[in-house]
Parts: structure tokens; C-alpha cells; sequence
């Protein structure tokens, strides 16, 4: 038996648009918090000053890309002002090697690793930071990759709906030794913005569609090249096809978790990945180093294109 945590759920966002985690009574009575995976504390770090600005959080897998999308946003807001360390930009996280922490102007790119358990322990710091920092309209984003279903390699696909990997709506987590279940709720104006963000000159699609989020790389993604694989080909196409016939798009590691984590704490949040390669076809990359590059910043224009609107940027001037 299953309990639904998301009855009754209250916007963790509250009159004026601040957010507040639902744990916050009980985080009101720590005389520190120690955000012990980004290196922060509310003792040594003056969160607001440092963090009030953040109107945006963009969440990607690896360290690396999140630190050249800083640099992105950098570029399309013409923000030049932004802390450095040396020649790169700073990342707060720096003294904990696991996350990345990047802000640049009112965009924060935050690095969450492979899969839900490595992205739940981020995020749940990212929404502590943002409460303590009194952050208001605050929207999240995953970015990323993905592996495709029947799209051409390239493709942007924007989450309409997540499902795990028995096609279940649900993220599920055992809470003090029972089964929990949370909603992978879409927000569907931020949905809509994204797809809005589509431009007809773009040398890719843009869509929208349903995403299978595996708790796997190898197996749990039907592959045939893992170090244990107890099906054939045969098998591995047919459960393919069987997702395609169902509406699936894409399939990654992140987005149940990501947009039941948001729905749960009440936040604005979104998932645009691009697809490398169509699964129908293969299971490992083709395309070069170069092409890998121009396809993983695609996604990461999308959003951008999102974040200037609401700034009222363009061509990085207010």
C-alpha cells in the first residue's frame, strides 16, 4: 500500500512568491544549517545577499557542462560582472566534489550527476538556499541529454509527462520503512513558455512528449551492453517499440524525480533534454565531438530564450 504524500499538497510558494519548504517549522529550530553537498551554511554565508537575486535554476548532469552554460548566460544577458575564480566562473561548491554551483546574475547552474538519488540530495539543498536567500518566483529546469525514440538524433524534447519504468507517474520512495509515492506533475504554462521558445530558423525540432526515467543506465534502459544483460535483441526491440506504441520520446535518469520533487515543494519547474541518438536504431553514440557540443547547447538555448523573455532581454540588453 502506497501512500500519496502530494494530498493536499500547499505551494511550498507563498503570497509573495517566496518560497518555503514544508519542513521549514522544523528547519526554524536548527541555529545552523549546514548545506553540507554545496559547501553553504546559514552561519558563515550570508544567503541573501549572496543568493536573493535568483529568479532561475537550471539543473544539468555534469560539473563541466554546467559551468560552460554559466558562461552561456554570461554572453546572452551581456552580464560581465559576474564572480570569477581566475579565469573561470566561481563555483561555490568547489570545496565539496560533488556538486558545481554557478551563479550568474539571476540564473543559478547547479550540476546534479546521474540519476534521482544523486539529483534528490542537490535539491533539496537548492531549495533550502533558496529559502534562506528569500528568492521569490523562482522556476527550475532540468537540462540534459537523452537517448531518443524515433526522433531524428538532435531533437529538443520538452517533458509533457514522466513516467518511471513501469510507465508509473509516480516517484517512489520508502519514508522510515514505508513505500511513499509523490506526483510527477508538469506545470503546463512553463511547458507551453518552453515549446513557445521554438524558432522557426532553428536547425533542429523542438517537441514535446512523454519521458521514460530509468533507475538504470544498462539494463533499465534495455541495453545490450552491460556487464549483465539477460535478454536478446529481440527482446530489447520489442520493449522499445512497446514504450514508442505508448508515446514515449526520450529516456534519461532525472525527470520523475525532478518534476515530483518540484510539484512537491511547489515550485515552477521543467525538462528540456536533447536526444543523441534514436534507440530504435542504437544503443551507442556515432555523432563527433563537435556535433555533441552543438547538440547539448540547444536544450540550453531554449531555456535561455525563456529566461530573457521573462527579463525582458534582447540580444542580452533590458
Amino acid at each position: 500500500m502506497h501512500r500519496n504524500m502530494d494530498a493536499g499538497v500547499i505551494s511550498a510558494e507563498n503570497g509573495n512568491g517566496l518560497v518555503v519548504p514544508k519542513n521549514h517549522k522544523k528547519l526554524h529550530l536548527l541555529s545552523v544549517d549546514h548545506l553540507y553537498h554545496l559547501a553553504l551554511d546559514t552561519q558563515k554565508d550570508d544567503l541573501e545577499q549572496m543568493f536573493g537575486d535568483v529568479r532561475f535554476v537550471c539543473f544539468g548532469g555534469q560539473p563541466s557542462r554546467m559551468e560552460k552554460f554559466s558562461a552561456l548566460v554570461a554572453k546572452e544577458l551581456n552580464i560581465d560582472d559576474h564572480e570569477m575564480d581566475g579565469d573561470r566562473p566561481k563555483n561555490y561548491a568547489a570545496a565539496t566534489d560533488r556538486y558545481s554551483i554557478h551563479k550568474v546574475g539571476p540564473v543559478l547552474s547547479v550540476s546534479h550527476g546521474i540519476g534521482i538519488p544523486s539529483l534528490s540530495v542537490v535539491f533539496n539543498e537548492i531549495i533550502k538556499l533558496v529559502y534562506y536567500a528569500k528568492c521569490k518566483d523562482v522556476e527550475f529546469f532540468r537540462i540534459g541529454t537523452c537517448g531518443g525514440l524515433g526522433l531524428d538524433p538532435g531533437t529538443v524534447i520538452v517533458t509533457e509527462k514522466a513516467v518511471d519504468g513501469e510507465m508509473n507517474p509516480y516517484y517512489k520512495l520508502a519514508v522510515l520503512g514505508k513505500p511513499v509515492q509523490r506526483l510527477a506533475k508538469v506545470d503546463q504554462s512553463l511547458l507551453e513558455a518552453l515549446l513557445r521558445c521554438s524558432e522557426p530558423d532553428d536547425d533542429f525540432q523542438t517537441v514535446k512528449g512523454t519521458t521514460f526515467c530509468a533507475d538504470d543506465f544498462y539494463e533499465g534502459q534495455a541495453r545490450l551492453d552491460g556487464a549483465f544483460c539477460e535478454y536478446e535483441e529481440e527482446d530489447k526491440m520489442k520493449f522499445l517499440q512497446e514504450l514508442r506504441d505508448k508515446g514515449v520520446c526520450n529516456i534519461e535518469m532525472e525527470s520523475l524525480g525532478f518534476l515530483a520533487m518540484c510539484h512537491h515543494a511547489g515550485v515552477k519547474g521543467a525538462v528540456a533534454c536533447v536526444t543523441l541518438l534514436d534507440r530504435l536504431h542504437q544503443d551507442t553514440l556515432s555523432c563527433n565531438t563537435s556535433m555533441l557540443k552543438s547538440w547539448q547547447e540547444r536544450p540550453q538555448k531554449i531555456v535561455l530564450r525563456h529566461i530573457k523573455k521573462k527579463l525582458h532581454i534582447t540580444n542580452g540588453k533590458s
